[in-house]
């Protein structure tokens, strides 16, 4: 990609996600999560009309009569995108690859952290931590930052969403609202070994920060089309098979493995309290996220 093809590439996205995120999320933003963006700020006399789940008992055992807990925003909330560039987004057999719908949402969701003046930065990974962009304010960091979605090759192609969260945790210290976007694919946090205390990356991370999973999806990713002997290769390995499509069990074995895998994630999310969504190439991606700021 040439200088001038990347820059009316970064024109292009610029204007469709930039318009998006002002006109759909305007208004979702600051609500998106529970506790999001709030420091506890002071105590006072509760007053009819308050949310009783603002009561501190503690201070109201001591006086007698009911207090609440009162917040204020956060002036600066920081808001960072795990972008997977590992070897499997190089793929697509519809409109666009995944490395394409993941650059417009990591954009989409960057301009509207700068529309309410917030920082936000990228950590984009493989089987490793392949760059990071700290957090920041302002337009020409967002641009910079689809530059980089945009034209970023990475060293490695495996996939590590470990490495990602563990890099989350200790790189951003105070809480910040996390979004991890990946195809998922084979790469679900695992535990790093058994004994006391959590050792699941994406639960520590979870619960530290706000984190939410966006997997963007091919359609083959889940299903093979029944067309013959066809030779397939693993973007992130090399490995190269025929399987030979025109068998049932074939495609179901296929689809089955896909279940399975969408099953564990599942059992992440409700372990972990994670939002989702998932995303298919060839859909509305921003119906989808409409419905995780909705949640």
């Amino acid at each position: 990609m040439t200088s001038e093809e990347l820059l009316q590439r970064v024109r292009k996205i610029e204007i469709k996600t930039h318009g998006l995120s002002r006109n759909i999320f305007a208004g979702e933003y600051h609500s998106q999560f529970k506790g999001r963006g709030m420091a506890f700020s002071e105590v006072r006399e509760y007053q009819p009309g308050d949310d009783v789940r603002s009561i501190d008992w503690n201070v109201t055992a001591r006086m007698n009569r009911p207090y609440i807990k009162v917040y204020e925003e956060e002036r600066e909330l920081t808001v960072m995108l795990l972008v997977d560039v590992s070897g499997s987004r190089n793929f697509g057999s519809m409109s666009q690859m995944k490395r394409d719908t993941m650059a417009e949402i990591a954009a989409t969701l960057a301009f509207s952290t700068i529309e309410n003046n917030d920082k936000v930065g990228v950590i984009f990974f493989s089987d490793q931590v392949e760059k990071f962009i700290p957090p920041k304010k302002g337009k020409s960091h967002v641009l910079h930052i689809i530059r980089e979605l945009l034209s970023f090759e990475p060293e490695h192609t495996g996939t590590d969403i470990n490495a990602a969260l563990q890099f989350l945790t200790n790189a951003q210290k105070r809480r910040c609202t996390a979004f991890l976007i990946s195809d998922l694919i084979g790469a679900y946090p695992r535990p790093l070994h058994k004994g006391k205390g959590v050792t699941d990356p994406v639960t520590i991370a979870s619960r530290k920060h706000d984190l939410s999973a966006i997997q963007i999806y091919d359609r083959r990713d889940a299903e093979l089309p029944d067309v013959g002997l066809l030779k397939v290769k693993d973007p992130e390995t090399g490995a190269r098979v025929w399987a030979d499509t025109s068998v049932a069990s074939t495609r179901e074995a296929y689809a089955s493995a896909w279940r399975q895998q969408q099953e564990a994630l599942e059992a992440m999310y409700t372990k972990t309290g994670m939002n989702h969504v998932s995303i298919r190439t060839d859909e509305d991606y921003v119906k989808a996220l409409m419905r995780l700021f909705a949640h």
